[in-house]
């Protein structure tokens, strides 16, 4: 870090740091710590838009804030950069989401700074709370809890189940409500135009700052006057609003909403709070992508740019010529199927731009529902279209379905509703790390009585499986793809289907069979050819499908082979290799199967291909494993 840039921000390597400034002086810091995060993030590649437009919160909390021992939960976590920066990890940011180093998320086992891991939306105020109520049981009365969540997140149907149970505590809970009307695509929902009606309302918040005014604010005011200003604020929200505020109908306090980047005011109004017991709600009023013009313009592509020029905001495109990402294949496809087929809908949990349902969205905008970041909902949702003969394609990232698990199992399959589950970022997603890889969904969703479950080993069959879904009821269907490239850059082929649970012959060959599902097929493509100058020939089966498995195949291999190997990008314990190593078992087979994926293990960020070799099924690790079976 350059010492004559950041004159202020290399003082700092802990909040006592901070507090040694002067309130005038955190201007500054915030312009430094800005300018820090868009320097590193536009070399290393992260979350870029969210943790600019909370700079001024970020070093007002930590400046009111006595942390570790108050604590501070950030959710999703994307927005935490500059919490990092300001908590002894400045000399280790430019490691951010690389292999070994420092998580792109707060996390607890990384720092005492990070009072709760997060990564998945909508958590912050239910882990808040129990912390609060920890604190009062131990007689910690002293103790401040702050969960800071953004608009989007607040969708969640988990955060609403917190603030409900907050209402009748006593606890001294803050939440801080981060409205920027964004997740990651702009907000949806009757929940977006009510914060937004509060927020541009002019007439209230004049009448709000005359009455704060007129009465004196908080820290100068009795408890009598304090309780006069909020029923006079509540009367005015009520006469203007024409409705009830509805987080004081949660038994909070509501305060805002305020200039969320205005460091100073945040500084005088977060001190105030610290006053006032029991639960709180602070409304502010932030811009993502804050102080960046370009991430201010195109706040959706710079969520996550990817490196850019930190001069023109320029996004470094990739070299041409490749194959496209399986997501942009999957919304391609989708949109070419709904064109043909009028009952196909489309539904996702606020991720239309992250599984590229934006092409579908753009130009059959009433057959596409961004239902928010509601994976259970988006769920039922599908299920009850499909009662009506529409054929959902519901779209959710694997890490993702897990939040949504019951409704899978109790609204879809044990109606056997034709639900279309596209599980994007299947397996090892990369340097978003354990909280956002996919690895369980093929040992979850096989466990399920009538789920078909699927994974294709390229984009033709992504294409293949997504036709063969929508083209009569199979009940629910599970097809899952990785995050990242496919291997074909001419994948449009014409449509063809595939009969459900019959797998394929990729190559023959003698003495090892590899039998792999989805994209790992490919991974073993590459150990096979690196096998063949060794004049080592293992065959090699695309299965296709999890569930049903073929077990006509699967009779024909091991009739054939005494060696197999199963490879897959999920977890190995009850997953496809479980599936081959159960059906083994009954039907008597006396050889060896050895099972490659991602063992019973959390597995941390890095690359993707760093993590399968750390998890042993690169191209490198499979060929080792065969020479080992071999006995070479």
């Amino acid at each position: 870090m350059g010492k004559d840039k950041y004159t202020l921000l290399q003082q700092i390597d802990s909040p006592d740091d901070l507090k040694k400034f002067d309130e005038s002086d955190l201007i500054g810091v915030c312009r430094e710590l800005r300018e820090y995060i868009i320097d590193e993030i536009s070399n290393n590649p992260g979350h870029l838009g969210a943790s600019l437009g909370v700079v001024e919160l970020t070093v007002a909390l930590h400046y009111v804030c006595n942390a570790p021992y108050d604590h501070i939960i950030w959710d999703v976590g994307h927005q935490a950069y500059g919490h990092k920066i300001l908590t002894g990890r400045r000399d280790l940011f430019h490691t951010n989401r690389q292999y070994k180093g420092i998580s792109g998320f707060p996390k607890m086992s990384e720092s005492e700074y990070d009072a709760f891991g997060t990564g998945h939306s909508s958590t912050s105020i239910s882990a808040a709370l129990g912390m609060a109520v920890a604190a009062n049981r131990k007689g910690e009365f002293d103790r401040q809890t702050v969960a800071v969540i953004g608009d989007g997140a607040l969708t969640g149907g988990m955060a609403f189940e917190g603030l409900n149970n907050a209402g009748i505590e006593k606890s001294n809970l803050l939440v801080i409500l981060n409205d920027n009307n964004m997740a990651i695509d702009p907000n949806r929902g009757a929940l977006s135009n009510y914060l937004l009606d509060i927020a541009t309302s002019k007439t209230y918040n004049k009448f709000r700052d005359d009455t704060w005014k007129a009465l004196g604010w908080i820290s100068r005011i009795g408890p009598d006057a304090r309780r006069m200003a909020q029923t006079v604020q509540n009367a005015i929200k009520q006469m203007i609003l024409k409705q009830s505020n509805l987080f004081e109908s949660f038994n909070f306090r509501y305060f805002g909403p305020v200039d969320g980047h205005d460091v100073i005011h945040l500084v005088k109004v977060l001190k105030d709070l610290r006053n006032i017991p029991g639960p709180k709600l602070l409304h502010i009023i932030t811009k993502k992508g804050k102080g960046f013009k370009q991430a201010e313009m195109n706040q959706t592509a710079f969520h996550a740019p990817g490196k850019f020029d930190r001069q023109t905001g320029e996004i470094k495109p990739e070299p041409a010529g490749l194959p496209q990402k399986y997501q942009d294949v999957f919304g391609q496809t989708l949109l070419e199927l709904a064109e043909k087929n009028d009952k196909i809908i489309g539904v996702t949990p606020a991720m239309p731009t992250g599984s590229s349902m934006t092409y579908m969205m753009n130009k059959l905008p009433k057959r596409t529902f961004d239902v928010g970041i509601s994976e259970q909902h988006a769920v039922t949702f599908s299920a009850g279209l499909a009662t009506q003969g529409m054929i959902p394609f519901c779209n959710i990232y694997s890490t993702f379905i897990q939040r949504a698990y019951d409704q899978v199992i109790h609204d879809v399959a044990l109606q056997n509703l034709p639900v279309i589950f596209c599980l994007d970022r299947g397996g090892l997603v990369g340097s978003d790390g354990p909280t956002h890889h996919g690895i369980f969904d093929l040992a979850f969703m096989r466990a399920i009585p009538n789920m078909i479950v699927s994974a294709p080993m390229d984009e033709i069959e992504l294409r293949n499986l997504m036709y063969t879904a929508q083209l009569r009821n199979h009940g629910p269907f599970s097809i899952r793809y990785p995050r990242g490239k496919g291997v074909w850059p001419e994948w449009k082929q014409p449509f063809e289907e595939i009969e459900i649970g019959k797998g394929r012959v990729i190559t023959r060959g003698d003495h090892v069979a590899i039998l792999s599902i989805g994209h790992p097929g490919n991974l073993v493509a590459e150990a096979i050819k690196a096998l063949a100058g060794e004049r080592i020939h293992p065959a090699h089966y695309d299965f296709r499908f999890v569930k049903p498995l073929d077990e006509e195949l699967l009779q024909t291999i091991t009739e054939q082979f005494d060696q197999l190997v199963t490879i897959e990008d999920g977890t190995i314990v009850g997953g496809f290799g479980s599936a081959i190593q159960e059906w083994a078992a009954d039907h008597h087979f006396k050889g060896e199967i050895h099972k490659l994926g991602i063992p019973d293990h959390f597995i941390e960020h890095g690359t993707q291909q760093q993590l399968y070799k750390e998890c042993g099924f690169d191209p490198g690790s499979i060929a080792q494993t065969v020479r080992q079976l071999l006995g070479e």
